[in-house]
């Protein structure tokens, strides 16, 4: 029957809860794209050093550029996300590490590829904490760490595959045609992220809200100042401390583990760019079995980071004996360091994003990962200096070791009760969820 109204435009469909597994699928691409670079400057060490004459400081300070602009874009980028969203403040990072890029493949010298790979970081900021935040937001705290080990583990596997292809296309078009691919891949990740995207049906029925004419806001300084105070809880310390600790050895594993294996343990060029491929592999493994190992163990993801921390103590030690020296002790240590000195990072973050302030996510994530960055910037030249001083491995893995330990000892007098706890939080949240909403417990 024609009730004399007209049919106006039908309004779009809003995503459903499956949904999240796309936009597991999207974040996990584009955290692999964005880093696929910066993640395989570790595998061109050999052929900087022999085209361009690099030292290992030098090498440090290529894969410090990248990492410099995100000290402070962290904070910002975080910001960004909790005031504008994911979809457009990943996407547009993800064009920017692709102009940096594009700009590397014009570099003159050394000094441009400097100022490019400053670019890039620009870009950078936006990946690591909007992935995070935007997966955070589709997934239940039941599977949110394993959610968030396989998105993580998009940074390694996105490293694993530059290390099997930037050596070769280097070495048969130029370091140059190396820049040109990774600021492609880039450019992939940010479209995809940007076309299919969507936020979760709850936070699009509720988008951030501005204030109002009229309506009181804090300072500029008050604001920050309030914000940043959340950095001093027990859970945050202790994020802070092993986060910083862990991604120097990161670092010190991507930066050195090439140059380590074939100089010391006399495994040639080839095996030693494709052993970094399987410790990528190993890292991305890690990331997501340990984050899902995190989400039914009693004691809280936090045990899960003091186990990887106690790995990597180990493994570095075997570096430093005569036996690490030996090809296949060396290669089977570096991928049982890729496991857990990189695999760590999946229930780190998943403890971090639980353990933000209500309508803070955006912002703690930032936060804690711009003083990571501090290491992540200090770490490699450090290291790097270390090695050419000393021309010796073992002074870097004897300065990692006595961080992991030394981060052990402090974390354990920041644990938090277990009524406190993350994770008593999250299955207290969980529980309230469910009697309220049961209906979005079994769907999600």
């Amino acid at each position: 029957m024609n009730t004399g109204r007209l049919a106006g435009p039908t309004p779009p469909t809003p995503p459903t809860p499956s949904y999240r597994w796309v936009v597991l699928g999207i974040a996990t691409f584009t955290q692999a794209t964005s880093c696929f670079f910066v993640q395989g400057i570790g595998a061109l060490s050999l052929v900087f050093r022999h085209t361009l004459g690099l030292s290992t400081v030098q090498l440090g300070l290529l894969l410090s550029a990248s990492q410099l602009v995100p000290l402070i874009g962290l904070f910002i980028a975080g910001e960004l996300l909790d005031r504008y969203g994911e979809r457009w403040v990943v996407g547009a990072g993800g064009y920017v590490v692709s102009a940096g890029l594009g700009l590397g493949c014009l570099a003159s010298g050394y000094p441009t590829l400097l100022i490019a790979l400053l670019i890039v970081g620009a870009g950078y900021s936006t990946a690591q904490p909007g992935g995070s935040k935007s997966v955070a937001g589709w997934f239940s705290p039941a599977q949110r760490g394993l959610a968030m080990g396989i998105r993580q583990a998009g940074l390694p596997l996105g490293g694993a595959l530059a290390a099997a292809v930037l050596p070769a296309l280097a070495q048969d078009l130029g370091w140059r045609a190396a820049f040109a691919v990774g600021g492609l891949v880039a450019f992939v990740g940010a479209s995809v992220f940007t076309g299919l995207y969507r936020q979760p049906p709850d936070a699009a029925a509720s988008p951030p809200s501005h204030p109002q004419a009229g309506e009181s806001r804090p300072g500029p300084i008050s604001a920050i100042t309030d914000r940043l105070r959340s950095l001093r809880e027990p859970a945050m310390i202790r994020l802070l401390i092993s986060g910083t600790c862990l991604v120097s050895v990161h670092s010190g594993i991507t930066l050195l583990a090439v140059l380590y294996l074939h100089t010391k343990s006399a495994v040639g060029a080839g095996s030693a760019a494709l052993t970094l491929v399987g410790i990528q592999a190993a890292g991305g493994l890690g990331r997501i079995t340990l984050a899902a190992w995190s989400d039914h163990h009693p004691s809280g993801r936090y045990r899960t980071v003091t186990a990887s921390m106690v790995a990597v103590a180990v493994g570095m030690a075997v570096l430093m004996t005569p036996a690490g020296r030996t090809p296949w002790i060396a290669i089977t240590d570096f991928l049982w360091l890729g496991f857990f000195g990189i695999g760590w990072y999946g229930p780190w973050v998943a403890h971090l994003t639980e353990s933000a302030p209500p309508g803070r996510t955006g912002f703690t994530l930032g936060s804690v990962m711009a003083v990571n960055q501090i290491a992540v910037i200090i770490a490699p030249p450090a290291l790097g200096l270390l090695s050419d001083l000393s021309h010796s491995f073992t002074p870097a893995w004897g300065t990692l070791s006595g961080m992991t330990a030394l981060a052990l000892a402090i974390t354990a007098r920041h644990r938090p009760s277990r009524p406190g706890s993350a994770t008593g939080a999250g299955r207290h949240h969980r529980r309230s969820a469910a009697r309220l909403h049961p209906q979005r417990s079994r769907t999600w």
